[in-house]
C-alpha cells in the first residue's frame, strides 16, 4: 500500500472516530435531563452495587469504596460538577445521581 495513502487513511480514521466521540458526548450532555434515572434495582446497577447515595454503600461488600467517592468525581461521569443527575458511560441511556456510587468507580485524572 502506498505510504501516503496509508497515512491519509490513518489520519482520516482518527478524525472520524474523534468526531463521533465528540458528537456523542455533546448529545449525551444535551439529553441528560431527558434520560430516565437509573434505578438501584436495575440488573446492571445491582450487579455493580450502585447506590443513589454514596454514604449508603455496603462497606463490607464493597471494601474498595472510600468515603467521598461520588459519581460526579468518577471518570465515567459525563455531566458537569453542579448537575444532580447526568449520563454515565457505565449505564448508557440512564442518568446517575451525582452523589451516587458503583463498584466501577474510577477517579478522574487531574
Amino acid at each position: 500500500m502506498d505510504p501516503k495513502r496509508r497515512e491519509m487513511l490513518k489520519h482520516g480514521s482518527i478524525a472520524l472516530v474523534s468526531l463521533a466521540a465528540m458528537t456523542h458526548a455533546a448529545h449525551s450532555r444535551s439529553q441528560a435531563k431527558a434520560l430516565p434515572h437509573l434505578a438501584e434495582n436495575d440488573a446492571q446497577a445491582a450487579a455493580l452495587g450502585y447506590r443513589h447515595d454514596s454514604k449508603k454503600v455496603d462497606a463490607k461488600k464493597y471494601a474498595n469504596h472510600k468515603p467521598g467517592q461520588d459519581c460526579d468525581d468518577c471518570a465515567q461521569w459525563e455531566g458537569k460538577k453542579n448537575e444532580a443527575w447526568a449520563p454515565c458511560r457505565i449505564f448508557p441511556g440512564k442518568a446517575v445521581n451525582a452523589k451516587g456510587w458503583c463498584s466501577a468507580f474510577q477517579p478522574k485524572k487531574a
